[in-house]
C-alpha cells in the first residue's frame, strides 16, 4: 500500500515526537514509579538503577508499540490521511511504514538490551515479565488477530499497565511480590483501561467502518459508558483495602471527586472523534493522580 502524500510536512523531530505518542508514555512509566516507590514504604528499599532501567524499557515498549501500531494500522487500510483524531504519521505520508516498523523494531531491541540486565537482576520472573510485555506489544496490531482489534485491548492494558509494571518493579526492589502491589497495580491497571475504553468510545463509527471488533462496539455506547465508570471508579475500593490494613496511604482517595467529574463527562459525551472530550479526555484517568502519592 503506497503512502498517502501530504502537502505539508512538519519538521522531521516533530514527526517522529508525533509518532510516540508522548501523551501515552506516562502509561509506561507511572507504575513503575509506584511500584518502586510502594517497595520503599513498605520494605524502605529501592533499586535505584534497576528502578530508572526498568523504566527506561516500559517506555521503550510502549513506544515500539506505538509505531508498531502506526505502521500496522497504515498497512492494514485502517488509518488515512482523512483520518479523525490524533494524526498518524505514516498515513499522513511523513514517514514510510517501513521507516516506522523498523524504529518499533529498535524500540523493542533496545528494551530487550535493558531487559537483560533486569534479567540478570530478577531472573525468571522478570524475563517471563519482560518477553509476554515485547510479544503482547508486537501482537498488539500484528499478526492474525490483532490484540487492538477485538475485546481484549482493556485486558492488555490492565496487565501489563497496571498489574505487570507494579508488580515487576517491586520485586526489582524486594525480590518477592506483595499482595499490596498486585492492588495497586490492579487499581493503576483499571484507569490504564479506562484510557484505552475512551479512545476505543471516540473512535466506535470510524473503527466499526474498518472492521475492528473493539469492546466498545461490542457492547455499544452505553453499556461502554459504564464499563468506563467501573474501570475509573473500581479503583478506589481497591486502594480503601490497603488504607485499611495500614500499607497506603490515604492521599490518592482524595482523587474521587474528579474521577466521579470525568465520569459525569463521558456521559454526557457522544462519541465522536470532533468531540473536545473524548479526543482529549485519555490523559485524565492517569491524571487522576494516584501513581506518586504511594
Amino acid at each position: 500500500m503506497s503512502n498517502a502524500i501530504l502537502v505539508t510536512k512538519p519538521p522531521m523531530f516533530t514527526v517522529w515526537w508525533l509518532a510516540i505518542r508522548p501523551k501515552t508514555l506516562s502509561l509506561s512509566w507511572i507504575p513503575v514509579l509506584v511500584g518502586t516507590s510502594l517497595a520503599w514504604q513498605e520494605q524502605g528499599r529501592i533499586a535505584w538503577i534497576a528502578a530508572f532501567a526498568a523504566g527506561m524499557a516500559a517506555i521503550l515498549i510502549q513506544i515500539g508499540t506505538n509505531l508498531h501500531n502506526d505502521a500496522k494500522d497504515f498497512e492494514r487500510g485502517i488509518d488515512r490521511p482523512d483520518r479523525q483524531g490524533p494524526a498518524r504519521v505514516t498515513a499522513m505520508g511523513w514517514l514510510t511504514s517501513t521507516q516506522v516498523r523498523n524504529a518499533a523494531y529498535l524500540a523493542f531491541g533496545l528494551a530487550l538490551v535493558i531487559g537483560c540486565y533486569l534479567i540478570w537482576l530478577g531472573g525468571l520472573f522478570i524475563f517471563i515479565l519482560g518477553m509476554l510485555s515485547i510479544i503482547s506489544g508486537l501482537a498488539y496490531t500484528g499478526g492474525p488477530k490483532p490484540i487492538a482489534y477485538g475485546w481484549s485491548g482493556e485486558l492488555f492494558v490492565f496487565l501489563f499497565f497496571g498489574v505487570g509494571a507494579v508488580v515487576g518493579s517491586y520485586y526489582l526492589s524486594t525480590n518477592h511480590v506483595s499482595w499490596t502491589a498486585i492492588i495497586v497495580g490492579a487499581a493503576l491497571g483499571l484507569l490504564a483501561a479506562a484510557v484505552l475504553t475512551v479512545n476505543n468510545y471516540r473512535d466506535i463509527v470510524s473503527d466499526s467502518k474498518v472492521g475492528k471488533k473493539t469492546l466498545a462496539i461490542q457492547i455499544g455506547q452505553f453499556a461502554t459508558q459504564i464499563v468506563y465508570a467501573v474501570f475509573l471508579l473500581a479503583p478506589f475500593p481497591l486502594l480503601m483495602v490497603g488504607v485499611w490494613y495500614g500499607h497506603l496511604p490515604i492521599l490518592p482517595l482524595s482523587a474521587l471527586p474528579f474521577a466521579l467529574w470525568l465520569t459525569l463527562i463521558f456521559f454526557k459525551t457522544p462519541p465522536s472523534p470532533k468531540n473536545r472530550n473524548t479526543n482529549s479526555s485519555p490523559d485524565h484517568p492517569y491524571a487522576i493522580g494516584l501513581g506518586p502519592p504511594v
